[in-house]
């Protein structure tokens, strides 16, 4: 179910991104994209095939928050 990504939301996605690989510079394994609260902007890098969200996150694939950091 794709959605239009909210600016602030797709803004704390990268910055949550940033964050893990300034904290994991070795990591090399790439995650698939986010999960984030739509309330909070809180969020978690998702390794794996599908994201399982609660009700309030959505999923920001990877795609979507790599081409902002350049």
């Amino acid at each position: 179910m794709p959605t239009a990504l909210n600016p602030a939301l797709l803004k704390s996605a990268r910055q949550i991104y940033r964050t893990y690989y300034e904290v994991h510079p070795d990591d090399v394994q790439r995650p698939i994209g986010i999960a984030i609260s739509t309330k909070t902007h809180r969020g978690k890098l998702i390794f794996g095939d599908k994201p399982v969200l609660l009700p309030n996150e959505c999923f920001v694939p990877i795609s979507q928050i790599e081409p902002g950091l350049h």
